[in-house]
C-alpha cells in the first residue's frame, strides 16, 4: 500500500503539467554532431566495458578464471575479440538472398543506437559549457519521446526475422519466427507499463518524466509497472533465460547461424547496445534518472549540478546490466511455452489490471476523493473481481471435469509417436520406465534374506536368489 498511498497524495501539479522543451533545438549544428558522436561513443564504450564485466561476473559466479590476457587484468578482450571478427573470413550462404542476407544485421544495429538521442544524461535547467556554449546535457527531445523508442525498438527485431528467412536455412528461419512472436509478446506488456508512468507524470517526454520524480521515484509509486518492465526488458532483448531465439541446443545459433566474421559481430553489437538502451530507459523512467540517490541527495545540495548528474547515470545504468549478467549466470533457459505462457497469460493481464488500478486511483484523486474512500473503492473493486473469477474458475472446473469424466479414459502418451521422440505436452505424463534391479540390490539378494529361503535350503541361497 506504500506505492498507492503516495499516489493519491502526490501535488495535483505532477498530472497536469505541460513540458516545457524551449531549451531543445537551438544548438549550433557543430555541437549538435559532437553531442552525437559522445552518445555514439557512450554505447560503444559502454558496450565494450560489459562484454569484459559479463565474462569477468560469470566466472567468478563459477568459480573459474575469466579473461586475463589482453590488456590490463583482460580489460582489452572485447576490443580483441572486435578486431578479430573484423579479420576473419566473411562467408555468405549460397541460398541466402544476398541483399537481404547482407542487410540484415545493419537493421538490426541502427535502431539499436537511435533510442539514445532522447535519454537525458542530466537536467535540461541546468546547462554545461561545452567550449564556451552552454547547452543541455540531452542530444534532445520530443513530447512524444517514449513512443519515439518504442517504435525505434520495433524497427530493430526486423533485422532479426529477415537475417533468419535471408539465410535459407530451417534453424536461422526458426529463430527469426521465435524473435518475432516474443517481441509481439513482450512488447504489450511493456507498453501498459509504460502508460502507466505516462498518466502519472502526465508526459511522454523523457525529461519531463525525469522532472515529475523530484519527490519520489516511480519505483516506489508504481513496482508493478518496474516489474513488468524489468521482465519484458529482457524479454525484448533476447537475453537469458530468455534467449530462445540463440538457443543453441535446438537452433545451434538461432537466427546468426549462417553469419560470420564482421556481419556476426553487428547482431552482437545490436544485442549489447539494446541491453544498455533498456537500462537506460528503465532509470529514466523508473529510478529518477540522472538524479541522485536518496542518502546523497539530502546532505549534499550540489549532487544533482554541473556534470555529476552524468555520474548518477552511468551507475545506475551498470547497476542494471549487472541485473542482466546476474540472470544469465543464474537462471537455466525457459521452455519456448513457458515464455508464450509467461507472456500472454501473465505479464499482460496483470499490466492491464495494474494500468485499469493506476488510472483508477487517478481519477479519483483528480475528483477530491481522500485516501481512505479510494482505498475502500479499490478493495471493494479488487475483492469483486476476485470473488468472480472464483466462481467462474469453480463452474469451469465442474465444467471440465464432467467433459473429462463422460469421454472415458485418456489414450496413453505414446513418446515415440511419428517414429522420432516427442515430449509430452501439458497434462500428459511419461509411461514409467521399467529398470532392472539394481546391482547393489541383487548382491544382498543373494548374501542372505528372506528369498534365500524360498526352498527351503538355507545353504542354496546363491542358487536360490542369484538370477
Amino acid at each position: 500500500m506504500t506505492g498507492l498511498a503516495a499516489l493519491t497524495t502526490a501535488p495535483e501539479g505532477v498530472v497536469l503539467a505541460a513540458e516545457d522543451l524551449s531549451m531543445f533545438g537551438t544548438d549550433p549544428w557543430w555541437l549538435v554532431v559532437i553531442k552525437a558522436v559522445f552518445c555514439f561513443a557512450f554505447l560503444m564504450v559502454t558496450v565494450l566495458f560489459s562484454i569484459v564485466w559479463e565474462r569477468k561476473v560469470v566466472a567468478w559466479m563459477q568459480l573459474r578464471v575469466g579473461p586475463n590476457r589482453n590488456g590490463p587484468w583482460g580489460m582489452l578482450q572485447s576490443l580483441a575479440d572486435g578486431i578479430k571478427l573484423m579479420l576473419k573470413e566473411d562467408l555468405i550462404v549460397k541460398r541466402a538472398d544476398k541483399v537481404v542476407y547482407i542487410l540484415a544485421p545493419i537493421v538490426a544495429a541502427i535502431p539499436a543506437f537511435m533510442a539514445i538521442a532522447v535519454i537525458p544524461f542530466g537536467p535540461a535547467d541546468n546547462q554545461v559549457s561545452i567550449f564556451g556554449h552552454r547547452t543541455t546535457m540531452q542530444l534532445t527531445d520530443l513530447p512524444i519521446a517514449m513512443l519515439y523508442i518504442l517504435a525505434v525498438a520495433s524497427v530493430g527485431i526486423y533485422g532479426l526475422v529477415l537475417a533468419g528467412w535471408s539465410s535459407g536455412s530451417t534453424y536461422p528461419l526458426l529463430g527469426g519466427l521465435r524473435s518475432c512472436a516474443q517481441m509481439i509478446s513482450y512488447e504489450i506488456a511493456m507498453g501498459a507499463a509504460f502508460a502507466s508512468v505516462f498518466l502519472y507524470s502526465g508526459s511522454m517526454s523523457t525529461s519531463a518524466i525525469v522532472e515529475a520524480q523530484a519527490d519520489r521515484w516511480f519505483v516506489i509509486l508504481l513496482p508493478v509497472s518496474f516489474i513488468i518492465y524489468i521482465i519484458t526488458m529482457v524479454g525484448e532483448t533476447n537475453r537469458a533465460p530468455f534467449d530462445m531465439p540463440e538457443s543453441e541446443g535446438d537452433l545451434v545459433g538461432g537466427f546468426n547461424t549462417e553469419y560470420s566474421s564482421i556481419k556476426f559481430a553487428m547482431f552482437m553489437l545490436a544485442e549489447y547496445v539494446n541491453m544498455v538502451t533498456v537500462s537506460a530507459v528503465s532509470v529514466t523512467l523508473f529510478l529518477g534518472g540522472w538524479r541522485a540517490p536518496y542518502p546523497v541527495s539530502t546532505f549534499w545540495e550540489g549532487a544533482n549540478q554541473g556534470w555529476w548528474p552524468m555520474l548518477w547515470f552511468v551507475l545506475k545504468v551498470q547497476l542494471l546490466l549487472f541485473f542482466f549478467i546476474w540472470l544469465r549466470g543464474t537462471l537455466p533457459r525457459v521452455r519456448y511455452d513457458q515464455l508464450m505462457k509467461l507472456g500472454w497469460k501473465v505479464l499482460i493481464p496483470v499490466s492491464v489490471v495494474w494500468l485499469m488500478l493506476v488510472a483508477t486511483v487517478r481519477a479519483l484523486r483528480n475528483e477530491g476523493y481522500d485516501f481512505s474512500r479510494i482505498v475502500l473503492y479499490v478493495g471493494a473493486a479488487v475483492i469483486a473481481i476476485l470473488l468472480i473469477s472464483f466462481v467462474v474458475d469453480m463452474f469451469r472446473d465442474r465444467k471440465k471435469r464432467t467433459e473429462v469424466e463422460a469421454a472415458g479414459p485418456e489414450p496413453a502418451f505414446d513418446p515415440m509417436a511419428g517414429g522420432f521422440p516427442v515430449p509430452p505436452l501439458p497434462g500428459q505424463s511419461l509411461p514409467p520406465v521399467p529398470r532392472r534391479t539394481p546391482r547393489r540390490e541383487r548382491e544382498l539378494v543373494v548374501s542372505g534374506g528372506p528369498d534365500t529361503q524360498s526352498d527351503g535350503n538355507a545353504s542354496d541361497g546363491k542358487e536360490a536368489g542369484g538370477v
